[in-house]
This record gives structure tokens, C-alpha cells and sequence, in this order.
């Protein structure tokens, strides 16, 4: 019996599913938490290393459970993170730590492109398909450029956590078109880097790994110079995969037109996967690479949200300071609409679909009647206005949503995913694995020349959430007053 390992480098967890070929079952499985580090407000980083320790510890649990199962292992598929960013030396070591998609130290980089320097900013848009902001790469290099000049000059390559630990398994700098295409840095219709873009970061194109397909492979040789020993056999294909939202697309099963993926995990993400670039006119959406199968290309479209599950979780410790399962059963206690009670859930800034890293949170209408469950309900459907905003202008690019395939932490709330039926107005089908990421990196490589059409006919599901008629028509009018309050702020 064979299998395939998704790894999925998150930013709270490493997780490595082993994936039976014939049934799709998950064999054996880990989840180890990598730790955030803020030196200061604003700032979000990774070590590395403890980065790559966490995955190498993963590969030896999972290894050790298949090989207990006499299970074989054919190849490796690698999910990760959007936006993160290092320096290496020439020898691999790392010059700093990793910026995080969630390092908002280059906002004035992102002021810079949307007013004085306008014009470049919508040209970068238009070639790279990532929309500014403080999070992406280009950014950050801008940052660097005026903030420490010299490593501009001292760093032998700036890479991603993907390519660190790409790097530690091949001994080679290389960096998939999903990826790429997410760093503002990569011309999404050549597939090469973006002179101008690499301008204005102030590197040189060599400074950067060479961009490569999602299924393009290296066998493991731990014996080849500087390939890091791990539990690995020798032998296995290396696949660099694609991105986090890319792949969970896939492993949800969202490819044909008129599914939408919704995934809220500590932030949230709307996602349509579509056959040509989109463009969104004001640059809210993102349009990235997943990969080309039997010369159909496939890109995801949609818009991040900084703001998901990490806003039930600063319900729960920070006001309420009562376990999340409470929290969630106190909020239905009020009825939808919690009263004219309304939240904007900007807690952490927000990306799609204002794109201000500035923005903030508010409670708005609130008056003596109002309870803490109705402060807790508000909050949650916040979070769900602001995601079928996203979804809004997404339809405008690729169409309606007909059906939601929805995943993530949030899931393991039938409350909160019933919301999520009564705001759309439409059915909501829960995958039966909320690993995605890791999924879909494994259905990636699970046959190279099948279309993934015909691949996400491999994805399991669970319950389906049907919109309640009467409670979708009270949320159209609670969503109106609600885009009207955001729009005054």
C-alpha cells in the first residue's frame, strides 16, 4: 500500500497528513505550534529554524506511523503560508527572522504605492495579480531598503519559510508559480520576476529563488551536499506544492465556477478558482496561480480577511473570559440581528476587502437593551458580513455563488456555520477533513495528468447547512445597515 505526505506549514502549526492513494484515508497525522514573536506593535516573525525543526520532527512522527503500517511513501507535497519573507547568507544561514503575513512594519512601502507612486502601484497589480499591502514581500524588501540598506546588499537570497525548508531538503533555491505569484514580485502571465516591481524593492533578480511549477519534483538524496538527514527515505519525489489558500481550494473540492471556498481559521478567505487572471478594477482581489494541467490553467481569485475565528477568541479570553464552547451557546440565546446591534470586526487592521492595515474595530447602535450575548452575536456576524462583502465583489469578477464549501476551525461550530447559510442565502457544505491546505497539497500530486476537475471528485464532505428563508431575508437588511455603517467610518 502507498501513500502521499500534504505538509502545511501554517502560522500557529506545522501539520503533515499521510494519505492512503486507494481511499483517501488520513494514516497517520501530526500538528506541532510554531510560535509567533512581536518585538514591537506591528510586527510579526518566525524563527526560522524552529520552523524547520517543527517539520522535521513531523516527518519523523508521520514516517514512523506508515512504516508501522508497512505503508509506502511516494512523495511529498508542500502547502505554506502566503507573504512571509527572510534574508539567507551564502551558506543558507538565515540573516533574520521571517516576516509574517500578519508584519505590518511596511505600511508606509504600501502608502508610498497607492498615492505618490500610484501609477507603479496599479502596474504591479495589473502584472502580479496581488493587490498592495503591507503584508507582501515587495513590501517588506521597500521596508528594508530604506530601514537596513545593508542587507539589501549582505543577503545572498530573500525566501520564504516554503523555500527555507525547501531549501534544508534539496540543497536548491527554488520557488513554485503559486508562491511567487503572491509576493507582488512575479509576473503572473510571463511567470518570470517583474523588473519593475524589483525595482522599487531594490534587489536583483538573482537575490530571488527560480520560480518553478506547483508539480514540479526533486527526488530526496540525503546524502547529496548540504541535504538535511531527516526521516524521509531516500528515493521519495519532493513536490514544492503551492500555496495555503491555492491548495485549500483544491482540497475542498472548489474548482468548478459557482462553488466558493470559505475558510476561516484564526483569519478567513473567500475563494473562487477560475481558468484566466482576474483583475479587480480597485485592486481588492488577489488572483494567484495553482497550477496548469493538459494546458488548462487554473488561478485562485478572492480576498483575504484579517479578522475570523481570532475574533471569537478575543471574545472569549479577552471580555468574556469564558471557554469558546460557552461564549457560542450564550450567543444564541438573541435573535439574528442581534438587536440592530452591529460590529465592523477590524481588530487586527483588514486586507479585502478595504485593504487598510489602519482599520479598527466598533461596536455601533448600542443601547440599554443590549446584553453581552447581543455583543458576542455581533461580533460573530461581523465577521460574516465582512466575508460575504468579499464574496460581493468576487461575484462581480467570477459569478454567483450557487454553493459554499466551507472550512476551518470555525466548522466545528454548527451555530456559526448555520449564520453562515442564513447571510449568504445559500447551501453550506462542510468538508469532511478541515485539514485543506494539507489535502489539497496531496491531491496535487495525486495524478499529474488527470485535470483537477475530475481530482476534487475525490474530496469528501459532511453535513450540508440549508439557509433558513425567513432569517436570510432579516440578514439582507441587517448587511445593508451594516455596509452603510462601514462606509461612514
Amino acid at each position: 500500500m502507498n501513500c502521499l505526505l500534504g505538509v502545511d506549514l501554517g502560522t500557529t502549526n506545522v501539520k503533515i497528513l499521510a494519505v492512503n492513494t486507494h481511499d483517501w484515508n488520513i494514516i497517520a497525522h501530526t500538528s506541532l505550534p510554531l510560535a509567533t514573536l512581536s518585538s514591537q506593535p506591528g510586527y510579526a516573525e518566525q524563527d526560522p529554524e524552529a520552523v524547520w525543526q517543527a517539520v522535521r520532527q513531523g516527518l519523523s512522527e508521520v514516517v514512523i506511523g506508515a512504516k508501522r503500517k508497512q505503508i509506502h511513501i511516494d512523495g511529498v507535497s508542500f502547502s505554506a503560508g502566503m507573504h512571509s519573507l527572510l534574508a539567507v547568507d551564502a551558506d543558507g544561514k538565515p540573516l533574520t527572522n521571517a516576516l509574517l503575513w500578519s508584519d505590518n512594519r511596511a505600511e508606509p512601502q504600501a502608502d508610498e504605492l497607492h498615492t505618490t507612486q500610484a501609477a507603479l502601484g496599479d502596474d504591479i497589480y495589473a502584472h502580479t495579480g496581488t493587490p498592495i499591502h503591507p503584508m507582501i514581500p515587495l513590501c517588506k524588501l521597500a521596508w528594508f531598503r530604506k530601514n537596513q540598506p545593508d542587507l539589501l546588499k549582505q543577503a545572498a537570497k530573500f525566501i520564504s519559510l516554503k523555500e527555507y525548508v525547501w531549501w534544508k531538503l534539496t540543497a536548491r533555491y527554488d520557488i513554485d508559480y503559486s508562491i511567487a505569484t503572491a509576493t507582488g514580485l512575479f509576473d503572473e502571465e510571463k511567470r518570470t520576476w517583474y523588473q519593475p516591481a524589483l525595482d522599487f524593492a531594490g534587489i536583483r533578480p538573482e537575490q530571488l529563488s527560480e520560480p518553478q511549477a506547483t508539480t514540479f519534483s526533486v527526488v530526496y538524496d540525503h546524502d547529496q551536499p548540504g541535504v538535511a538527514k531527516t526521516a524521509l527515505p531516500k528515493g521519495v519525489r519532493l513536490y514544492p506544492g503551492a500555496s495555503d489558500g491555492c491548495l485549500a481550494n483544491l482540497g475542498a473540492g472548489c474548482i468548478e465556477p459557482g462553488i466558493t471556498t470559505i475558510t476561516i481559521g484564526t483569519s478567513g478567505a473567500v475563494r473562487q478558482t477560475v481558468n484566466k487572471p482576474q483583475r479587480d478594477p480597485h485592486g481588492r482581489l488577489f488572483c494567484y496561480y495553482l497550477d496548469q494541467r493538459n494546458g488548462t490553467p487554473y488561478y485562485v481569485v478572492g480576498g483575504p480577511s484579517n479578522n475570523g475565528a481570532n475574533v471569537l477568541q478575543w471574545l472569549s479570553e479577552k471580555l468574556m473570559q469564558q471557554e469558546t464552547e460557552t461564549v457560542l451557546a450564550e450567543a444564541e440565546t438573541v435573535p439574528a440581528g442581534s438587536d440592530d446591534l452591529l460590529f465592523l470586526p477590524y481588530l487586527h487592521g483588514e486586507r479585502a476587502p478595504i485593504w487598510n492595515a489602519s482599520a479598527r474595530g466598533a461596536y455601533l447602535n448600542v443601547d440599554y437593551r443590549h446584553t453581552r450575548a447581543h455583543f458576542i452575536r455581533a461580533a460573530l456576524e461581523g465577521v460574516m458580513f465582512n466575508l460575504l462583502s468579499i464574496e460581493q465583489l468576487l461575484a462581480e469578477q467570477a459569478g454567483p455563488t450557487r454553493e459554499i464549501y466551507a472550512n476551518g476551525g470555525f466548522a466545528q461550530s454548527t451555530f456559526w456555520v448555520q449564520m453562515m447559510a442564513d447571510i449568504f442565502g445559500v447551501p453550506v457544505r462542510l468538508n469532511d477533513s478541515n485539514e485543506s491546505s494539507a489535502m489539497g497539497a496531496v491531491l496535487l500530486i495525486s495524478d499529474l495528468n488527470a485535470p483537477l476537475e475530475k481530482i476534487a471528485e475525490d474530496v469528501q464532505f459532511g453535513q450540508t447547512f440549508n439557509p433558513d428563508a425567513a432569517r436570510h431575508t432579516q440578514y439582507k437588511q441587517v448587511f445593508e445597515r451594516w455596509t452603510s455603517a462601514l462606509q461612514k467610518q
